[in-house]
């Protein structure tokens, strides 16, 4: 009798819970991971294939996409919490690791040789990296370009100093080089290609005789701390997906041209020039990574020392081909 009284109340009772559980469930499903990414980025790749929102769907995550034209902007936001995943060169992380920014190190890739160049007009008398001594030279501030135009100057005997660097984003830079307005642009893939491609330019020197630094994954420290296993995932896709697109860059770039704006020829120049494969931070990577720091200290571009390793976290995800 009593069971019967009260089964009313256990019924809301049970139907309650079951709306927490359900409230609870829906809130997971519909949890996003904010990306970061660059037009010439792999993540750029998985935004086209669809593949990282089917990898991170069984998690309870969807994925919230943000593009960005060049990694300094990127690790803006991401210390600023607008986003929880990025990708960037090496330099734009010891530049926003120098200002404190909150960020981690949370997965490699080796940088490329021919990606990323510095090159003038074909009718420039500029020929070699000494005659850019007292030239306007355009450049990303902090970005990987920033880097190679410090390595190239120092091997030839030259610092910034010596040089005039013009400081603008890439579509600005292109408009600045296009009209004379600047003597020389240093940029990586794809706005080197798309110049090699509609311009005449003439290559004056890449990372083929410098030491060429990794890129980065780089995610937010709460983001990661709260979700370990989607931050694995997310690099386990792009290891997966990355050594896809080096044995399949002609249909990598026909399934990525439309999705980022650019001609099919442009897009699988540069993916050819890229070893894409995604690993954890390792010793040899943070010991790389240091000396890009070390190299900007030198040269009074950081204001003071840092150590890289003191930004990273340990990935753990398996490195067997897929």
């Amino acid at each position: 009798m009593t069971l019967l009284r009260n089964w009313p109340r256990r019924l809301g009772l049970a139907l309650s819970f079951a709306a927490l559980a359900w409230s609870a469930g829906a809130a997971a499903a519909d949890q996003a991971v904010r990306v970061g990414y660059q037009k010439a980025g792999l993540l750029a790749v998985l935004k086209a294939q669809g593949s990282l929102e089917k990898k991170l769907a069984p998690l309870g995550f969807k994925v919230e996409w943000k593009e960005f034209p060049a990694g300094p902007q990127l690790l803006e936001a991401l210390n600023a919490g607008s986003i929880d995943f990025g990708y960037t060169g090496a330099p734009p992380a010891v530049f926003a690791q120098a200002a404190r920014a909150s960020f981690v190190y949370v997965g490699a890739e080796p940088g490329g040789k021919t990606n990323e160049a510095l090159f003038v007009l074909d009718k420039s008398p500029v020929r070699t990296v000494a005659d850019l001594k007292g030239r306007r030279v355009a450049l990303q501030k902090g970005s990987s370009s920033n880097y190679l135009l410090v390595q190239l100057l120092k091997k030839n005997g030259l610092s910034l100093q010596d040089i005039q660097p013009i400081y603008l984003p890439p579509a600005d830079a292109r408009a600045a080089f296009e009209s004379g307005n600047v003597d020389a642009w240093v940029v990586w893939d794809p706005y080197y290609a798309l110049a090699q491609k509609a311009l005449k330019v003439r290559t004056i020197a890449d990372y083929e005789n410098v030491p060429s630094p990794f890129n980065f994954y780089e995610a937010a420290g709460a983001f990661v701390k709260a979700h370990p296993q989607a931050v694995n995932a997310i690099l386990e896709q792009l290891r997966a997906s990355g050594l896809w697109v080096v044995k399949n860059p002609g249909e990598t770039a026909a399934l990525l041209a439309p999705a980022v704006g650019l001609e099919v020829q442009v897009v699988e120049a540069w993916l050819r020039r890229v070893p894409y494969g995604a690993t954890p931070v390792t010793p040899d990577v943070v010991a790389a990574q240091q000396q890009v720091a070390d190299l900007f200290y030198q040269q009074k571009l950081i204001p003071a020392p840092i150590q890289v390793k003191d930004n990273v976290w340990q990935a753990s995800f398996p490195l067997a081909s897929q």
